[in-house]
């Protein structure tokens, strides 16, 4: 029984001391920089060019007009649209998979006042930052540049206020 329990100290003592090399490691790692070379269409077929969001905090918000999750967010995302305008902040909504018409019809039903963007076809977008399978996705980027955080699913709307409160 000592064998054992000493076993599982020495077992619990070697992950802490892994996690504690991982956390000094990733936080002396150079911060992630937001490729945003990317020219996408908005639902009226206009390009939209990343690049005029370099300088500004920015959240890019991965969504698709049939995502239960996505669509609980969105009303929330126009609010904080609305609060941070003046302050520079813009979210950017990228559609995983919608058509125009889709996109339109998202906007108007839930009063969308951010940019939408079509994302369907561009692997290479979804790539740079880093998306996975699910939505919605939320990268959070600083007017630097780097990447704050991110966020696969929802959260609370302090949480949100808390993370833009970090991007300026």
């Amino acid at each position: 029984m000592r064998k054992q329990l000493l076993g599982y100290g020495i077992a619990g003592t070697v992950l802490i001391i892994v996690s504690i090399v991982s956390a000094v490691v990733a936080h002396r790692r150079a911060p992630v920089v937001a490729n945003l070379d990317f020219t996408l269409k908005d639902a009226a077929g206009r390009d939209v060019h990343l690049a005029s969001f370099k300088g500004k905090p920015l959240i890019v918000n991965f969504w698709a007009s049939w995502c239960v999750p996505c669509q609980v967010e969105t009303p929330e995302l126009v609010e904080l649209s609305e609060k941070y305008k003046d302050r520079g902040l813009t979210i950017l909504g990228i559609s995983t998979d919608d058509t125009p018409e889709e996109v339109r019809e998202y906007a108007r039903k839930f009063g969308v006042t951010y940019p939408l963007v079509l994302g369907s076809d561009r692997t290479d977008v979804a790539d740079a930052f880093g998306f996975g399978n699910g939505i919605p996705l939320s990268i959070f980027v600083r007017a630097d540049g780097t990447i704050a955080t991110r966020l696969e699913g929802i959260n609370t709307r302090q949480w949100f206020e808390q993370q833009i409160q970090d991007l300026f």
